[in-house]
């Protein structure tokens, strides 16, 4: 059973026991915390490590603005707006966002701030990077926990850090590789490394959760562990970067070991993976984990994605109107726009798409993380931007189509995506051809994952696995139909106004990449920072 922590004083004084299911508090980052005073027990480091896994909620309230609204899954919500945070999403929603983002900044800002609470870990256990060799190495010395502790520590510490540069590289591409603690000083010296550099340290980091994780089956796992990264969702994940670099036999290996021996599978009904008392359920390898009940650790996504001015109809306290569904997600106007886009767009009997995309009055919103209590629009949400809603990272689902994706298309693969189309009452897919198959696949995780974060990367990622440019035609496409006055109707009301030419021209292999914080180029003074091209 997914137990939950409800008693605020249990919370405060079991801070250094709680774990995985039971959505842990840590009222500071301990890793900050001096080492003469701190990691002398595995209590200390436990708490730590706590500190870490709620280190991983302050990027997310950045990195939907930098994933589904440059896909093709979002748009801003008002483009006739002027006001400095709409002009803000404008810019990314158009692909042009500057070195000064704010959201650009922070996510990068809040990722390294957590991948430093993850390298003081590491670094008090003793575990160090060998960069020449790609591999971890624990060092022969004496640390203040038993080996068993000692690597399950170690594992969880270097999944979390690996998650991070895995998110900062394909956003920005070579990045500062920071493996352990650095003072102020020394950060004004370390200049970006390469793209296959960050891999490296990445495949690295997973290895070593792979290895040393919680390899238990899921229908055997100690409750305690649940939400805890184990073995499983380090091959995922694993399987998931080997895939960005093409190594499709090597990710395809790691999958259908998951699937064969994990224990995990997919639930009956789709909404039920998302459900507040069904978290941590069978599909659920990783998630962001999120505790209502005002300690700090709640979920602010269902007021940022509920509808402006809806009041207290779809979530108590308002929304604010944030990454609005693209009309060619739910349902493209038959005639507006070519068949391929038709395509891409939701069947009307695809329950998926009501369960993730609601309307309010005549505007869509993403409902995805706002759970109702009863007809009557009353939402679970008690206190304003304090959900409980966890956000998946890996799903089982992703695993399946992670595979037939790895694997091409072969009659096994057409059955993994049907698996996911039958749990929706949807009918079997029978590609007539490769071009068709990377279509439907592609359609079917664009249907699947939305508003998790995942399209983005999957656009990416097409580009190698599928075929070239993949990111580009898409993308192109829906900015055509967003604009069609017949079709979305939306880029064409831009202040200024856009011509559609220019907003084509926009989508280019350059502006796949965000630009380096100008924060991070100005603050190193030792060495000049090479800016990303295009900015």
């Amino acid at each position: 059973m997914n137990m939950k922590i409800t008693n605020i004083a249990l919370i405060v004084i079991s801070i250094s026991t709680l774990m995985g299911c039971k959505k842990s508090i840590d009222q500071y980052p301990t890793s900050n915390l001096y080492d003469g005073i701190y990691y002398r027990n595995v209590a200390e480091f436990d708490a730590a490590l706590i500190g870490c896994y709620n280190g991983m909620q302050k990027p997310m309230q950045d990195e939907w603005s930098l994933t589904e609204l440059r896909s093709d899954n979002s748009v801003m919500g008002n483009p006739t707006s002027a006001s400095a945070i709409n002009r803000e999403f404008s810019d990314l929603d158009l692909l042009i966002p500057n070195s000064y983002h704010e959201a650009v900044y922070n996510y990068w800002l809040n990722s390294y701030y957590n991948i430093y609470n993850t390298n003081k870990i590491l670094s008090n256990l003793a575990v160090k990077y060998d960069s020449l060799n790609g591999v971890m190495n624990y060092d022969t010395v004496k640390v203040p926990v038993t080996d068993a502790d000692r690597k399950r520590i170690a594992a969880q510490a270097s999944f979390i850090r690996a998650y991070h540069y895995f998110n900062l590289v394909r956003l920005y591409g070579g990045v500062f590789l920071i493996d352990r603690p650095v003072s102020a000083a020394e950060s004004k010296t370390i200049n970006r490394s390469s793209v296959p550099d960050i891999y490296k340290l990445i495949i690295a980091d997973l290895n070593n959760a792979k290895d040393n994780g919680d390899p238990s089956n899921f229908t055997s796992m100690n409750p305690s562990n649940l939400g805890r990264a184990n073995s499983w969702c380090a091959k995922a994940l694993l399987a998931k970067v080997y895939l960005t670099l093409n190594q499709k036999a090597q990710a395809a290996a790691l999958l259908q070991n998951i699937i064969a021996s994990s224990g995990y599978s997919l639930q009956t009904n789709y909404s039920d993976v998302f459900s507040i008392t069904n978290e941590m359920n069978s599909e659920i390898l990783f998630s962001i984990r999120y505790k209502s009940g005002k300690v700090g650790l709640g979920s602010p996504f269902a007021n940022l994605f509920a509808p402006v001015n809806s009041g207290n109809y779809v979530v108590n306290g308002d929304g604010n109107g944030y990454d609005y569904p693209a009309v060619d997600l739910y349902q493209v106007v038959s005639g507006s726009v070519g068949d391929a886009v038709r395509a891409d767009a939701y069947s009307a009997t695809d329950p998926r798409r009501d369960f993730n995309i609601k309307f309010y009055g005549s505007k869509l919103y993403c409902n995805k993380y706002i759970l109702y209590n009863d007809s009557y629009h009353t939402s679970s949400l008690i206190y304003e931007d304090d959900g409980e809603n966890d956000w998946p990272v890996i799903r089982y689902a992703d695993v399946l189509l992670m595979l037939a994706e790895a694997q091409g298309n072969i009659p096994s693969s057409v059955q993994l995506i049907n698996q996911i189309r039958s749990r929706v009452g949807l009918a079997a897919v029978n590609p007539v051809s490769t071009d068709d198959f990377n279509q439907i696949l592609s359609r079917e995780r664009r249907f699947e994952f939305a508003f998790e974060n995942q399209r983005w990367f999957d656009l990416l990622r097409f580009n190698v696995t599928l075929s070239q440019d993949f990111a580009i035609n898409t993308l192109k496409a829906h900015f055509t139909y967003m604009y069609d006055v017949n079709g979305g109707n939306h880029y064409n009301q831009y202040v200024p106004p856009i011509v559609l030419a220019n907003l084509l021209s926009q989508v280019t292999p350059e502006h796949l990449l965000l630009p380096i914080p100008q924060r991070e180029i100005d603050n190193n003074t030792s060495i000049v920072i090479q800016q990303n091209p295009g900015y």
